[in-house]
This record gives structure tokens, C-alpha cells and sequence, in this order.
């Protein structure tokens, strides 16, 4: 499938025409030039009546400020519904389209985000009618992805206290109607969060931004946030940029920027993490702390150090250090409580020394879980005393 294969229409409603000047510009303003999007603005007044042309009026039952009339938005969306093309907007400036871009020259096969899913009942050939609202469900990097499949979308810009919901019943004949807000706050009308959803929704479109994994990696695509980015110099004004970038390890530099996206996700975000989809890699770069387990052991073996990093790797305990030392013979130390419950079990003093078995590392896991790790990786039938705290 070329760049080319998949075209998207929006047509904006609203009683600002000239709030739209942005989507002629930049990108965006490239796509409508590249034949890739296509942009119509209706006045809504052009369905108004009466010598002033209004498009509000009191709401039933009183109450402070104006409703939007139904008697011209219903006439409006029928229009466009039909196939009116209103006044098409065409790019600010010409572009230098002769130039191969990134996924062209890497031979990159567009990569287009799934469609929405939308309910079984609906036609999914009907345009898919976006009402930018405080009130409507809130707007997401997954809408953005599947509506970047879309072929015809339709924006209905209101205004003062609203649009009479009945536009939106009728509506629903024609349209996919989807009530939405980009956050919990109030604006003035519809056009700012109109630019904003067009763009998000129209840069995931193959061949607009030219690099398929540009908008791959953004935030939000996969759940978190997008982590810290950094350009030349390395050092700026006395602050330098991460060592690990400039290592050319490339497997290092994909793990740094997973563990800063999700390191930022976790302070900013973190009701994102709820949802996300995680691996055992992500949880520990998220929640591992340093550890330090120490215990009494009774029945340690020389040469266990190494089978030990291996069962605790596995168990999610990754070990730093392990050191064993024997507790001395001074005679200031009796007999420990291993060494007395193990002379009242066996009816024998144990001939075998006692071990301060100290492991050092990072783990997820609670301390207590951290401890039934280190244990289990102990030879067979040691007897042991102690516990794993934070450092």
C-alpha cells in the first residue's frame, strides 16, 4: 500500500471560518498538498434565516447563556452529510516534494494504525461525526490511531452553553456520532479542540510525517509517556547529556529509554501504569530497589555463589555481590540460636561453622519475597536465620 492509497476528509462546521487558518500550515499544510488530506470549512450561518443570521437561543426551562438551534445545525449536517465541500482550504506555503523522505528512502511499507471499533450496529460507511464537548468522553492516543483510518470526518463546533442534543439524536441517522473532550476544562468553543484532535489524528496518517516510527514511539502509543530526548551538543552549558546515548549501544540506548519513559510515567502519570502493558523487564526497572539480605547459615557450601546468581536471577533478585564469612571462635560469642536448636534437634553439637551469608542487589520483589528467594537458592537442607531490608 503507497502513502497515497489512503485519503482523509475533514469538514469543519462552525461560525468562525477563519479559526481554521492552522491545518493550512506546516505538515499538515504539506499533506493538503500532497493530495493526502483534504480540508472543507462551512460557515454556519449559510443555513441561518432572519436579517441577523442567529444560531442561538434561550435554553428551555431558563437558565444562564444560549443554546445552539437545531433548526440550523439539522440543516447543516445534512448538507455536508451530501456532500457539500464548503470552502477547501489549501496548503500556506509550497513544499519541496521532490525530495525522498525517510520511509522512502528505507523502503518502509506504510504501516497504518487499526480502524475503530465501533458498535455492531452502526454503518461503518457513514462519516464519522466528531462533537468536541466538555461533557463527551475523553479524547486518547488509541482515538487518534483508529480514526486515522478514517476516510471522511466531520467536526461540529459549538459554541455558548452548547448544541441542542436533539441535533446529535437526528444526527445519528446519518453519522457516527461521537461526543468528545481533550480535558477537564471549559473553552470558549469547539475550533481549539478541533485543530488539536485534526492533528493528532492526521500526522498518524502513512506518509504525512514521512517516518513510520516518529509517531511509533510517541507517547502514549503504547501506554506511557514518552521518555527525555537529546540532541548535540554533549554538553550544554555545563549540563551533559546521558553517557549511555553517546556508548553506541544501541541495546542500551532502547533499555535507557524504557526505563526513563517508565520512570516518567510513574511520577507524572502514574494511573497510566494500570493499564499499560508490561513486562517482567518493565516492572523491575520501574520497581526494584537496592537490597541487602543478610543471614546465619548453617550447612553453607564453598562454590555455591555462582548457582546462586542464577537462581536468584530468575527469581527477579539480581545479585550484586555475595560474601560468606565465617563467625569466629571468640569467646565472646555462645552458641547462636541455629547452632543451639540445631544441637537440641539432632542431640549433637553441629560440626559444621556458622555462615554470615550477605547478598547484595536490586530486586521488585518485597523484602520477605526476597528473602524466600535467597533462601531457596541456599544448599540443600541449610538451616538459616535473618531477613533482606532496603538500603
Amino acid at each position: 500500500m503507497s502513502n497515497q492509497d489512503h485519503k482523509l476528509r475533514l469538514d469543519v462546521i462552525t461560525i468562525f471560518p477563519e479559526y481554521l487558518e492552522p491545518l493550512r500550515h506546516a505538515l499538515l499544510g504539506k499533506a493538503i498538498e500532497q493530495g493526502i488530506l483534504t480540508v472543507g470549512v462551512h460557515d454556519l450561518r449559510d443555513w441561518a434565516t432572519g436579517n441577523h443570521k442567529s444560531v442561538d437561543s434561550p435554553p428551555l426551562g431558563g437558565g444562564p447563556g444560549m443554546v445552539m438551534k437545531p433548526q440550523v445545525w439539522g440543516p447543516a449536517l445534512d448538507s455536508v452529510a451530501q456532500g457539500r465541500v464548503g470552502a477547501d482550504l489549501e496548503t500556506a506555503v509550497q513544499h519541496r516534494n521532490d525530495k525522498l523522505r525517510h520511509d522512502d528512502v528505507a523502503e518502509v511499507a506504510p504501516r497504518p494504525y487499526a480502524k475503530a471499533e465501533d458498535a455492531s450496529e452502526e454503518d461503518a460507511t457513514k462519516p464519522l461525526l466528531l462533537v468536541p464537548t466538555p461533557a463527551g468522553t475523553p479524547f486518547t492516543q488509541a482515538d487518534a490511531q483508529a480514526w486515522s483510518r478514517e476516510k471522511h470526518i466531520v467536526f461540529a463546533c459549538g459554541r455558548y452553553e452548547g448544541i441542542d442534543q436533539r441535533v446529535f439524536e437526528d444526527a445519528a441517522k446519518r453519522y457516527r456520532v461521537r461526543e468528545v473532550s481533550i480535558g477537564d476544562y471549559v473553552l470558549i468553543g469547539g475550533e481549539v479542540a478541533v485543530l488539536v484532535i485534526a492533528e493528532a489524528v492526521t500526522r498518524l496518517i502513512p506518509g504525512v510525517l514521512g517516518n513510520t516510527e516518529s509517531h511509533e514511539d510517541d507517547s502514549f502509543s503504547d501506554g506511557l509517556l514518552e521518555g527525555p530526548s537529546y540532541t548535540k551538543p554533549r554538553v550544554w552549558r555545563g549540563i551533559e547529556a546521558p553517557a549511555v546515548l553517546t556508548s553506541g549501544d544501541h541495546a542500551k540506548v532502547e533499555q535507557w529509554r524504557r526505563e526513563q519513559s517508565l520512570k516518567r510515567t510513574s511520577a507524572v502519570r502514574p494511573e497510566l501504569l494500570e493499564t499499560a502493558r508490561l513486562s517482567d523487564e518493565d516492572r523491575f526497572m520501574l520497581y526494584a530497589q537496592d537490597v541487602v539480605t543478610e543471614l546465619d547459615v548453617l550447612g553453607w557450601r564453598r562454590g555455591v555463589e555462582k548457582h546462586m546468581r542464577r537462581a536468584l536471577k530468575k527469581a527477579g533478585y539480581r545479585v550484586e555481590s555475595i560474601k560468606a564469612v565465617e563467625r569466629g571462635t571468640d569467646v565472646c560469642f555462645g552458641p547462636s540460636m541455629l547452632e543451639t536448636e540445631y544441637e537440641r534437634r539432632e542431640g549433637r553439637p553441629c560440626l559444621e561453622p556458622l555462615v554470615k551469608l550477605t547478598v547484595r542487589g536490586r530486586t521488585a520483589l518485597e523484602p520477605v519475597e526476597a528473602t524466600k528467594a535467597v533462601v531457596a537458592a541456599l544448599p540443600r537442607g541449610a538451616d538459616w536465620y535473618g531477613s533482606t531490608r532496603v538500603v
